[in-house]
């Protein structure tokens, strides 16, 4: 049986080759993963709390806040008043939407070029892992 130590420690290897190349991509883009993990849920989910955003990725507020601030700053999103006065809402620009598509586009290709080392049957049991790792319900 594989060690605990070593199989979460090539996980957090294999993460961060992983995030270091699907950086490289974006990068083209303008965009690093963690912007483009805000990008994607605010595509699919519609304009989106910051609160809603942190929970959503499991990552730190203030986390979010810087990278919500440098996509602003380059025109990625926009933040507006939410609910009470201290609430913000996020949503893309007008620019942010017309890029998307092409932005996926790389991203769609680039999981393909990773995901192929792996058969169907692979892929299928690594999201059910995957999904097993994580927050109960699943999703997240």
């Amino acid at each position: 049986m594989i060690d605990t130590h070593e199989l979460f420690h090539l996980l957090h290897q294999r993460v961060r080759f992983v995030t270091k190349e699907f950086n490289q991509q974006l990068s083209a883009h303008g965009l690093y993963h963690s912007q483009w993990a805000i990008m994607y849920c605010l595509e699919r989910f519609g304009p989106m709390t910051q609160t809603a955003i942190w929970k959503y990725l499991n990552v730190e507020a203030p986390t979010i806040t810087r990278t919500i601030t440098r996509m602003e700053k380059n025109d990625w999103v926009i933040r507006r008043q939410g609910g009470d006065k201290r609430e913000r809402v996020v949503e893309l620009t007008e620019k942010a939407k017309k890029k998307y598509e092409q932005v996926n586009q790389a991203v769609y290709q680039y999981e393909q070029e990773t995901i192929s080392r792996l058969t169907r049957e692979e892929v299928d049991q690594f999201y059910s892992i995957l999904q097993k790792l994580g927050p109960e319900g699943g999703e997240g």
